[in-house]
């Protein structure tokens, strides 16, 4: 046996059977820096997948400041410490009024399941409107309210609290035209929000991705949040986004996705890239449902918001500004999606071609016509580029999309090398 036959054994051994490896040929990865992965022969690879470290894989910046400050304190927030009071007055001054008051947790999905915490408190509510292919977190009560999780293998289908909505998607969904494709679907949410009147089970919350990351790499039409809100507001439920995916600059436009619909949530929930690979995550909220929450529960975490958390907190944010990333994101997602669409001209295979900033997804089909899904070709496609030293990965409801989520600090370079690549793949890989 190889070295890896026995790292594979004993992960079958001793890990549980559900988690699956990346590639027909895993990688064993053994070093990061910036927007590269090197494995164990020193082979190098451009990482246009990775949305975890944000900032790039061991940004020496993040580091140091992990390292400067586990060296001195690392403990819980029932002490003074002056960082977490800078970390949430620096994260707070990013959004707009009037979400102002922050909860530290160490995942996205404590952060998502915070948030149904402080939505049902605040609300006295237990019901939930959520959008199909959405996907939450992997603790129970978020995968009830995942559609990726609970339509898929293994899933049990929706509880009789979830009301799953139309995915806001303009290219494979009922409704396309952009202009009035927002409107439209958002009507969804609205039928959903009365769906339980006559039973007296109303919304807690109305909970949506501001890009939906697992449904597609899908960006919502113009208007959908908006009115979205509109109606879960008219009905007395708050509204929820889910930044863990898109957040911290990654649409380059702005800073959060919900600012690209022109909306304020109540409750917006961080992760992945928050830490740039740390183990961290956060809730940010209203003063007035923060008071709801306030009900004499106390509310603690014992790793969220540590000293050490909250400087590798401060160092992402500071390289994010210091180093232009998110005008990066939007210069070189711009460069690289005109890329991929002028190989969507050239190659049928390519369905559609959508994302902001780098935060992009090409859907693979078989006919342009039925938008017949090309999952195997997709996958085959992802196979080519890891032997050309390029990571990517496919998602979607339909297995078909391929996904590109680099670190921030991908270059127009690394935009051209990947767009050149694909077009090699293409043309060697058959379709279906």
């Amino acid at each position: 046996m190889t070295r890896y036959d026995d790292l594979r054994a004993a992960r079958a051994r001793y890990l549980g059977p559900s988690l699956s490896l990346s590639y027909e040929r895993p990688l064993e990865i053994v070093r990061g820096a910036m927007q590269y992965l090197y494995d164990d022969e020193g082979r190098e690879y451009l990482d246009a997948v990775n949305n975890v470290c944000h900032v790039g894989h061991c940004h020496p910046r993040v580091v140091k400041a992990a390292q400067e400050q586990i060296a001195v304190l690392n403990t819980n927030t029932r002490y003074l410490h002056d960082h977490i009071v800078s970390y949430a007055e620096r994260l707070s001054g990013l959004f707009p009024d009037p979400l102002q008051v922050c909860f530290f947790v160490c995942s996205g999905s404590e952060a998502n399941e915070l948030a149904l915490r402080l939505a049902h408190t605040h609300t006295g509510r237990s019901d939930w409107v959520v959008v199909e292919g959405a996907y939450h977190g992997n603790t129970t009560s978020l995968i009830d309210i995942s559609p990726y999780k609970y339509d898929g293998p293994g899933g049990a289908g929706a509880s009789r609290h979830v009301r799953k909505v139309v995915m806001p998607d303009v290219y494979r969904g009922p409704y396309r035209d952009g202009d009035t494709a927002g409107a439209a679907y958002a009507e969804h949410v609205k039928e959903a929000l009365d769906a339980g009147g006559d039973q007296d089970r109303s919304v807690a919350a109305f909970v949506c991705e501001s890009l939906l990351g697992c449904g597609g790499q899908i960006v919502p039409p113009p208007g959908y949040l908006a009115a979205a809100f509109d109606h879960a507001r008219t009905a007395g439920a708050v509204c929820v986004a889910d930044e863990v995916q898109v957040g911290f600059g990654r649409v380059g436009t702005h800073f959060w996705g919900f600012e690209t619909q022109d909306v304020v949530p109540d409750i917006v929930t961080l992760g992945k890239p928050i830490g740039n690979g740390h183990p961290m995550g956060a809730v940010v909220t209203t003063p007035e449902i923060a008071r709801s929450f306030d009900n004499g529960m106390e509310y603690f975490n014992t790793f969220g918001g540590n000293p050490v958390s909250c400087a590798i907190g401060l160092a992402v944010l500071d390289v994010i500004e210091d180093e232009g990333l998110q005008e990066r994101a939007l210069a070189v997602g711009g460069r690289l999606k005109k890329g991929l669409e002028e190989l969507g001209a050239r190659h049928q295979a390519i369905g559609d071609v959508r994302g902001l900033g780098l935060f992009l997804g090409v859907e693979m089909v078989s006919d342009r016509s039925s938008l017949a899904p090309a999952a195997e070709l997709a996958g085959s496609v992802v196979e080519g580029m890891r032997d050309r030293g390029i990571l990517l990965s496919t998602d979607g409801p339909l297995h078909n999309v391929i996904k590109i989520k680099p670190p921030l600090v991908f270059s127009a370079d690394d935009a051209d090398r990947l767009v050149e690549s694909l077009d090699e793949v293409l043309e060697e890989t058959p379709p279906e």
